[in-house]
């Protein structure tokens, strides 16, 4: 099923092969049991969008449906930029159709498997209407700052961050980092890693521009939020009480960037004791980001990231080296 690179449709005599993306494992087993039993081929169900491009490396498919929750809207943003795929869309909630989206059916917040039984038939004539036709390529994301990389990290994080960075790059969305650190020892680390870097490093100031190629690391003893400024952003940076014990905090960080950019972020949790910046996490993976997390052999401290990952906000965990081709990659 890999075939040539931007063919549509399946081949003659071959049977029409479907990907299924859904949170909801009663969706994706019961739905692949109905489409195969119409003679569709179902060649992966999957809860999460990575592995199912994981997948479609191998095999690609020539339907997807999909539920554009938990991350779904930026699988069909890479999806449609590599190569065009139709799109039946089957979700509980109010969804604009996107490039490559050819049907799109509502399903209830409940009783799915009862839903699927009623309407199993026209869920299969959309994926056989939408199969052979071709979406209209994606355009190229235009460079307005739209994507951004929110990271944080603490114990263990300084020579994390000398790692990570210098593979960056100099062609990275904007990056903004929240280091647990004290006052006035931000500044300089933000200099010795701006040395040492593709990418602009420089600590933050209320107001700075987010702009690609440039890292923002929050101020020692100050918050710093992620604000929308029109198609791009800018960072807040000011005084409050300690959130999780930290000034700057993570999780105020992860949780204006789930408002602020909601899919079109990056989320990466590294290193650092205690649970700082994980419910934040989880809220920018509800918003649709991409989130990461630095695996246990590769931590200093492994606190913050199994915390993530327990939460279930973390969709791939990396070794420290792997950690800035996962920026690259999926900015």
């Amino acid at each position: 099923m890999s075939g040539r690179p931007g063919a549509t449709g399946p081949a003659a005599g071959r049977s029409i092969g479907v990907l299924i993306v859904d949170d909801s494992a009663v969706v994706r087993q019961h739905l692949a049991a109905r489409l195969r039993q119409s003679g569709l081929e179902v060649i992966g169900a999957y809860a999460d969008p990575v592995h199912a491009l994981d997948r479609m490396s191998r095999s690609w498919p020539d339907v997807l449906v999909v539920d554009p929750r938990l991350g779904g809207t930026r699988f069909l943003q890479q999806v449609m930029a590599v190569r065009p795929t139709p799109v039946v869309l089957c979700s509980a909630t109010a969804v604009t159709p996107t490039a490559g989206v050819t049907t799109v059916i509502t399903k209830p917040p409940s009783g799915l498997r009862e839903f699927i039984d009623e309407r199993s038939a026209e869920i299969v004539e959309a994926v056989r209407s939408a199969a052979g036709r071709v979406p209209r390529q994606a355009e190229p994301a235009k460079q307005t700052g739209d994507r951004v990389v929110v990271l944080g990290t603490s114990t263990g994080g300084t020579k994390a961050l000398e790692i990570v960075l210098p593979e960056l790059p100099g062609a990275i969305p904007g990056m903004v980092i929240v280091q647990h650190m004290p006052e006035h020892f931000t500044a300089a680390f933000a200099q010795r890693l701006d040395d040492m870097c593709q990418v602009h490093v420089v600590e933050a100031a209320d107001g700075a521009e987010v702009t690609p190629g440039r890292v923002l690391i929050a101020p020692g003893g100050r918050h710093m939020e992620l604000v929308r400024c029109g198609t791009g952003y800018r960072v807040r940076v000011f005084d409050a009480p300690p959130v999780n014990r930290h000034r700057p905090s993570v999780d105020v960080l992860f949780r204006s960037a789930a408002r602020a950019a909601g899919p079109s972020a990056i989320g990466v949790i590294m290193t650092g004791m205690g649970d700082d910046g994980a419910r934040g996490l989880l809220e920018m993976r509800q918003a649709g980001a991409f989130t990461v997390a630095q695996d246990a052999a590769t931590c200093v401290v492994h606190g913050m990231p199994h915390e993530a990952v327990q939460l279930g906000a973390v969709q791939r965990e990396a070794p420290l080296t792997h950690i800035a081709e996962m920026i690259h990659r999926y900015g």
